[in-house]
């Protein structure tokens, strides 16, 4: 390994190109794709405020690292990339990458990050200011996820959600196969378009939540007071613990919940229309 540290870089590609890099303490300043076209690079204690610095950068390890607000777009076109114990601060992290390893990563600006990427693990990660996150990106486990931003998961397919809390207005817009497990899931229009979304042991808050769905699934789960005309034209097997201020116009299949406020068959309905609704407690 060719080892540099306490070094400064700054202008465009001061290391592109070069293969087996082991860098501590080093600082990209000002500039463009520092670390461009790198293979096998393993980064500890170092900070970047230049744009684009990991395009392109194949097998790398990153530790207790910091990218600044100039070290936006920092990581995009890189596969088998593993980030521990680092701060994001800019914002556009992660586009287009194959196998990321990300795990005790705080993200302060997390607008657009994770797009269009595949093979993903995620655990004991923040991202604040997330709107649009995981956009189009596929394979992809979280576990103790704390996100606050709207438009998250839309587009996805295969993912895993376990002990998380999302704040985040609608989440899993047209998404597929999805289980969301253990989680406490707040924001308006939730699940709208999906195909085989899953909850399980779930807590839920928002208006209309799980319209528009296909293969709907809910596993003892409880619902907000504010979750009103929740399951429209969807198509939904549901086991729901309390109480459900409202239900219109499922379309298809059978919904079992302790009690409800109001249940709504109008002149919208759809056919079939038989979904089988059972009060327990009504």
């Amino acid at each position: 390994m060719n080892k540099i540290e306490h070094k400064e870089f700054e202008g465009e590609r001061p290391l592109f190109y070069q293969n087996d890099l082991e860098l501590s303490n080093i600082k990209v300043l000002n500039g463009e794709s520092a670390i461009k076209e790198c293979t096998n690079v393993i980064c500890t204690d170092s900070s970047f405020n230049g744009k684009y610095p990991f395009w392109h950068a194949n097998h790398a390890k990153i530790e207790k690292c910091t990218f600044e607000t100039g070290g936006r777009a920092a990581i995009w076109y890189s596969q088998d990339l593993s980030m521990k114990d680092s701060l994001v601060i800019a914002p556009k992290m992660f586009r287009r990458c194959k196998g990321l390893d990300l795990e005790n990563v705080e993200f302060t600006d997390a607008l657009e990050t994770l797009w269009d990427c595949t093979n993903i693990k995620v655990k004991n990660i923040k991202a604040v200011h997330a709107d649009y996150i995981f956009m189009n990106s596929s394979n992809i486990e979280v576990e103790n996820f704390e996100l606050h931003g709207n438009y998250s998961f839309q587009n996805c397919t295969n993912v895993k959600i376990k002990n998380s809390n999302l704040e985040t207005k609608d989440a899993f817009w047209e998404a597929k196969n999805v289980t969301v497990e253990n989680c406490s899931i707040s924001g308006e229009f939730l699940g709208w378009h999906s195909e085989n979304l899953t909850l399980i042991n779930c807590s839920i808050k928002g208006t209309q939540p799980l319209c528009y769905a296909k293969n709907l699934k809910l596993i003892n789960c409880t619902f907000d007071p504010d979750c009103d005309l929740a399951f429209e034209y969807s198509s939904i097997q549901a086991e729901i613990k309390g109480h459900v201020t409202s239900i219109k116009n499922p379309l298809t299949g059978s919904i079992k919940v302790d009690s409800v406020g109001e249940i709504i068959r109008d002149a919208n309905a759809k056919a079939p229309n038989d979904c089988v609704i059972e009060v327990v407690n009504g």
